[in-house]
């Protein structure tokens, strides 16, 4: 099910007067409904593959009760890679087995070995990245004696299969989210609004900013070899907020739906085309995946503590197994590769934590210098989503080919001939689109913290509104990260 959806528009509000109105003096029942309705929403894809992620649950929820039984340390130690080889082998067969197959059978090819193997015709589950990690965080997080396992299996169900963040994220962690489900909820009207506002500014960036900028995006990298480079360049910097908007606008909706119901998720995204260097955009880009590497991969392997050379090391181990994270394909290795080279020499020079304040505090404007450091952040961030979005490494040499020539400096809108938008139109737009996302920068989503009267306010919403049914695209266009 869709957030940019009829279906969703009439599912919430259903679900939520039954939270509130009908089981809102039974915590039980409460999670009981949260776990239907999870199932449900779940379900709209394809019902059958609701079965992994009972599977996940089961497995987990037992390993945890065991692992609090178990002083065995070498027995709880099974018990850990019983979880994660359970979770990491649904995700590897789902999502990595065609890729792996091919590339076993060319790499003896070259060997003049020739192996029949045939692949697998396998659909992707929706979400199975999203929830895979959520779930296996728990058990690492009960092995380590971080967090005490329940024996609640409706709440950990409802952790598990929480709808507003499901397939998509946050990837929240059990010590945030799990005893949220054990306490009584109580109808918050604040925090309501709240979310209903964070709800409006991600539908907003999802059907306004990146639905339309996918459509110009899609024009060029589905028509490159036509398109000359200066319409490469405006396609790769349109598909960098389409991925933006996609993506933050759902983590938006997510979290403002949750706060509907009681609960709190972590940000998952904190302005990062604001940032002044790759590390920093890093703290602010998919922040509930990136602490996800940080805390269960970097500091297993020694983190910081370790000497450069093995700190080198662990940055490339992270940042390669984010870009295979995020799908089976060698472009998403080679933009893994490039945003640790651009980490690299932060790294070396120790200034990967020099950014950590939000840059222009206070201020209306930011510096020269802080301005031309964002510049030079969003450049690298746009080369590398290049292969992020192309569709084999070839297809990305030769876009950037074609930008690197003389044709970078030649105009040519009819590339974009066909869309329903302009590409001067869009410019437009983002750049107003940029001006509100400064103005918020210090909040949690760009209009959290609107300095105007509560009439001002209301006018706001009432014109961002009428930006989504006037100039929105209502394709109902699935979010990128259900692919991952």
């Amino acid at each position: 099910m869709l957030f940019n959806s009829i279906d969703f528009a009439i599912f919430l509000p259903i679900i939520f007067l039954l939270y509130w109105y009908i089981v809102n003096e039974n915590i039980k029942q409460q999670n009981i409904l949260i776990v239907v309705a999870s199932y449900l929403f779940y379900s709209w894809w394809d019902w059958k593959f609701l079965s992994l992620i009972i599977l996940s649950t089961l497995v987990d929820f037992s390993i945890g009760k065991k692992l609090k039984q178990e002083e065995d340390q070498r027995k709880r130690k099974i018990l850990l890679w019983v979880s994660i080889l359970v979770n990491l082998g649904i995700l590897g067969f789902f999502k990595y087995y065609n890729f792996f197959l091919d590339n076993f059978i060319t790499a003896f090819s070259f060997l003049g070995m020739e192996i029949k193997a045939n692949s697998l015709d396998l659909i992707l589950p929706v979400g199975i990245s999203f929830y895979t990690f959520q779930t296996m965080s728990y058990t690492i997080d009960v092995y380590k004696r971080k967090f005490e396992p329940t024996n609640d299996i409706i709440a950990f169900a409802a952790f598990v299969s929480f709808f507003p963040q499901l397939v998509a994220g946050p990837i929240e962690r059990a010590t945030n989210l799990l005893p949220q489900f054990y306490i009584k909820r109580k109808f918050d009207y604040v925090k309501a609004v709240d979310g209903l506002r964070q709800i409006l500014w991600g539908l907003f960036k999802k059907i306004v900013i990146a639905d339309n900028c996918a459509e110009l995006a899609n024009q060029i990298f589905n028509n490159s070899a036509d398109a000359n480079g200066s319409s490469l360049v405006l396609g790769a910097i349109f598909f960098a907020f389409q991925i933006y908007g996609d993506f933050s606008g759902y983590s938006d909706i997510a979290i403002g739906t949750a706060r509907l119901f009681g609960f709190n998720l972590k940000q998952n995204f904190a302005f990062p085309y604001f940032s002044r260097d790759i590390a920093e955009f890093w703290r602010r880009w998919h922040i509930s995946l990136s602490t996800w590497f940080k805390d269960y991969l970097y500091i297993p392997l020694g983190g910081s503590r370790v000497g450069l050379s093995k700190k080198i090391r662990n940055t490339f181990i992270i940042f390669i197994v984010s870009g295979l994270w995020h799908g089976a394909n060698w472009t998403f290795i080679i933009w893994g590769l490039l945003n640790a080279l651009y980490f690299l020499p932060l790294l070396i020079s120790g200034n990967n934590r020099k950014n950590l304040n939000i840059v222009g505090s206070s201020k209306s404007l930011p510096t020269v210098y802080e301005l031309l450091q964002i510049l030079k952040t969003f450049c690298l961030t746009v080369f590398a989503w290049i292969f992020f979005r192309a569709e084999n490494i070839n297809h990305a040499f030769e876009i950037i080919d074609t930008i690197f020539s003389k044709t970078l400096f030649i105009s040519k809108m009819s590339d974009f001939s066909g869309t329903s938008m302009s590409p001067n139109k869009m410019i437009q737009l983002l750049l107003l689109f940029i001006i509100v996302e400064w103005m918020g920068r210090e909040g949690k989503f760009a209009i959290e913290k609107i300095k105007l009267p509560r009439y001002g306010r209301w006018c706001v919403y009432l014109i961002i509104g009428v930006l989504i049914f006037w100039i929105g695209n209502f394709n109902e266009t699935e979010f990128i990260y259900f692919a991952f």
